[in-house]
């Protein structure tokens, strides 16, 4: 009876509704209106039953279809509409699909007559959506109009069309997986064309799209959609990138060729660890979760020893870090071989954000891959290389965090091994930055353990303060890279660094000597001070005893080459300055070197430099080369063969400064207290003759340099004691002695007080004539090579005499002394 009723009442609206019908083929664009509007009316505002309603659609919907191409756009409009009510309310929509998806497809995927209203091929679209909503599976039949239309509205102008086309997509892939597969890739291209849209959301509508086709299409396709997904994973929108990372994650969990792509997708999904919103790092750990672990209840019996015996993490594992799960650990690992060259070529990329990306997923990878990264360290090590030369801050320190999990996971005998040679020859290379490997070499030691690396410290600490490394560039990035690895020895071996300190010490005292910035050097005393710490070193000065004799003998290695631009003439200044009283207790070592490099026929420049330390040194001789107090052995070797050689008249600016800084030097021997009088007329009444012969020696250098300088009460209390030498038992000190008193009265300037000073002359006289009154012929000979005529004028200058001819050269010196007292000069007894 229901049933009748039913069609009774769908007969008398149908009969309502004929005049209405008839008139949507009238030209009046007025009159086609008011007959839909009718129909509505007639209708849906009548609250008809849903049978009725299937019936009546039944025999309005040609009338209707035929109205999409209506040329009013009001009139179209409402009859999508009327329809998209019609699919919602009857109870089989599906009985209206023969009609309805030709007409559709025609409308907005034909070439005859598309809809040129945006807004009426979004309508359109909606209700394609609907029709896949409600008919679900029944579509299959229509595979070939559904692809058609979408192929066409996915690359709509309109935004609107491309997200509602998307969304239906993945709709309709979802309704008919067994016979979506075969029109599957004709999807892909359009929307690989639509990922890239300006608008976030069109982005992430295509993302989400192309995850449903690929996942109910063919696994051919992810081949053709990889890369465009990669390139979303630097998206500036959070939602297409947390897109990109369910879309992968659910490729991995639930894509029947998995498998075979494992090693394409993995590194998608592991580079959203590093993303820089929380919330899609959560999501991409999650995801990694679940499918690690479903891969390792499917794969369980080939991880069965290692699920019952679970291997302990690696000692000094990164602090923070969560060790991930077996499955993922054996995923990274079987497919690390094919994932490495890829992120390798990556780093290189033109692009920064590329490289950050890429560095960062290295990262990941080796927290995976632990010790199984040994067999891929050669590649490994030429990436950090690279990622450690870049301009970039991001991919430099991704790159040293990627080294510290090679020191973590790697044996020290194996990474060193490759690693050594490549900082050793750093420069021989083609990189363009030779800081590089000493970069990784730091990170890798800091990663490593103590124990570890003890065996392999001898060779560590050669390398580095071996010429070629240490000494290898003065560019402020190489000596901090070079300080860096300093440092990570002792902070990861701490006391072992004993066995290596003299290493140690050179390449502080280089980087010092180099470093033009003060914060590197004032990083480079902090590592000394951390090296005296390790020791249990009272300080510096104690570190430089240690190692003093093997630190001037490493630089006497190269001595012949010094110029003023080597870094051993520095190397040398540091040495010396921060040394402090140590070096006093090396003269014998310190001092024939400091005498080779200033050789007249040396560097000029680098003289001078020499000269001007000497000077510092004098000037606080006490705490520096006197600190022993032994100094005054070394003296005339000092003055004859050091200072001497460089006051030799030159001509030339270059020869006077050099000569301007000798004289310096002298000026802060006298005046540092590393030469004093007292000091010297002692050593004349020492036991032993070379002692005294070496005294009168060092008293002539001293006149000779500066004699007419030095006061008169110093003049006076050094003739005594050379008039005490002249009856030495030696004769060679006796000659010497008698040299240094001729020198002496050359001594006597304007500034003597002869009135005031003449006992000291008459005592001078009366031992002088005490001397030469010898019966021996050849000690008078001896008084007139040695006060020459020169000497005489000087003399008798000095005693008030005006004029007095010198005598005949060979008149003995008792009958000079005898003219004198003829005048009066002097008395002689």
């Amino acid at each position: 009876m229901e049933a009748g009723g039913d069609e009774r009442a769908a007969a008398e609206v149908l009969r309502a509704l004929a005049r209405h019908v008839n008139c949507l083929s009238e030209e009046s664009k007025a009159t086609r209106r008011r007959a839909l509007d009718a129909i509505r009316e007639e209708t849906f505002d009548s609250r008809l039953s849903s049978a009725v309603l299937q019936d009546v659609f039944a025999a309005l919907l040609r009338p209707l279809l035929k109205c999409l191409t209506d040329p009013m756009e009001r009139c179209r409009e409402s009859a999508v509409h009327m329809i998209a009510d019609f699919l919602r309310s009857v109870p089989r929509p599906e009985d209206s699909l023969p009609y309805l998806i030709p007409a559709l497809s025609q409308r907005l995927a034909g070439s005859d007559l598309p809809e040129p209203s945006e807004e009426l091929r979004l309508a359109m679209v909606e209700v394609l959506s609907l029709v896949v909503e409600v008919c679900g599976g029944r579509l299959a039949p229509y595979l070939d109009h559904m692809v058609r239309i979408l192929q066409r509205t996915i690359v709509d102008p309109f935004p609107e069309v491309k997200k509602e086309s998307c969304r239906c997509a993945v709709s309709f892939a979802k309704c008919v997986p067994d016979h979506f597969h075969m029109q599957s890739e004709s999807l892909v291209k359009p929307l690989m064309q639509t990922v890239c849209h300006q608008h976030f959301r069109v982005r992430l509508a295509a993302i989400e799209a192309t995850g449903a086709v690929v996942q109910y299409g063919t696994g051919r396709s992810v081949d053709d959609v990889l890369s465009h997904l990669a390139q979303r994973l630097f998206d500036d929108s959070p939602q297409v990138r947390k897109g990109v990372t369910q879309v992968v994650g659910g490729w991995l969990l639930h894509l029947r060729d998995r498998y075979s792509y494992f090693h394409k997708l993995i590194p998608l999904l592991l580079s959203g660890l590093d993303d820089k919103v929380p919330e899609i790092r959560l999501l991409a750990s999650d995801l990694w979760k679940q499918i690690g672990a479903q891969w390792e209840k499917e794969n369980e019996e080939d991880l069965k020893d290692k699920l019952d015996f679970p291997a302990s993490p690696p000692a000094r594992y990164p602090t923070g870090a969560e060790r991930p799960g077996l499955g993922c650990r054996e995923l990274v690992v079987r497919n690390l071989c094919k994932v490495l060259p890829a992120v390798s070529r990556d780093m290189t990329d033109w692009l920064v954000t590329t490289r950050v990306k890429s560095a960062q997923l290295l990262r990941v990878l080796l927290l995976h891959a632990e010790d199984h990264s040994t067999q891929h360290l050669g590649l490994l090590l030429s990436a950090l290389y690279r990622a450690c030369a870049d301009g970039e801050p991001g991919v430099v320190r991704s790159g040293l965090e990627s080294a510290e999990l090679i020191g973590t996971f790697v044996s020290p005998e194996v990474f060193l091994k490759l690693l050594l040679p490549h900082v050793e020859n750093s420069f021989s290379t083609s990189s363009s930055c030779p800081a590089a490997p000493l970069a990784v070499l730091s990170a890798a030691l800091r990663g490593s353990s103590g124990g570890a690396l003890r065996p392999h410290l001898g060779r560590v600490g050669d390398t580095l303060a071996h010429p070629d490394v240490c000494q290898g560039s003065q560019q402020a990035s190489y000596l901090q890279q070079l300080l860096a690895c300093v440092r990570a020895l002792l902070s990861t071996c701490d006391g072992d660094c004993e066995t290596i300190s003299l290493q140690l010490l050179q390449v502080l005292v280089t980087v010092q000597s180099a470093a033009g910035e003060p914060e590197l050097r004032e990083e480079a005393q902090e590592a000394l001070r951390t090296l005296c710490r390790v020791q249990a070193l009272d300080g510096e000065v104690e570190l430089y005893r240690q190692h003093m004799e093997q630190l001037l003998s490493w630089l006497s290695n190269g001595l012949p080459s010094w110029s003023s631009y080597s870094v051993q003439r520095l190397q040398l200044e540091v040495i010396v300055l921060q040394s402090g009283p140590v070096i006093g207790e090396f003269l014998p070592q310190l001092l024939p070197l400091l005498q080779a490099s200033v050789q007249p026929s040396r560097d000029p420049e680098m003289r001078l430099h020499i000269f001007i330390l000497l000077s510092k040194l004098l000037l606080d001789a006490s705490n520096t080369l006197d600190s022993q107090g032994r100094f005054s052995e070394h003296l005339v070797m000092f003055l004859l063969d050091l200072l001497l050689p460089n006051l030799v008249w030159h001509a030339g600016r270059t020869a006077g400064a050099i000569r301007a800084a000798a004289l310096s030097c002298l000026l802060a021997l006298l005046q540092g207290g590393a030469l004093t009088g007292e000091q010297v007329l002692a050593c004349l009444d020492e036991d032993s003759q070379l002692s005294r012969l070496m005294a009168c020696r060092s008293l002539f250098a001293l006149l000779s340099l500066a004699g007419k300088h030095l006061r008169t009460d110093a003049l006076n209390k050094i003739y005594p004691e050379l008039l005490k030498r002249l009856d030495d038992s030696s004769e060679e000190v006796r000659a010497t002695a008698l040299k240094a008193l001729g020198l002496w009265l050359s001594c006597l300037g304007k500034d003597y007080d002869t009135q005031a000073c003449r006992p000291h002359l008459e005592f001078l006289f009366q031992q002088l004539l005490l001397h030469m009154d010898d019966p021996e012929s050849h000690v008078q000979e001896a008084d007139r090579l040695h006060l020459a005529a020169g000497e005489w004028q000087c003399f008798t200058k000095a005693c008030g005499v005006q004029y007095l001819p010198p005598p005949p050269a060979p008149l003995p010196l008792i009958k000079q002394l005898q003219s004198l007292a003829d005048l009066g000069v002097v008395t002689i007894p």
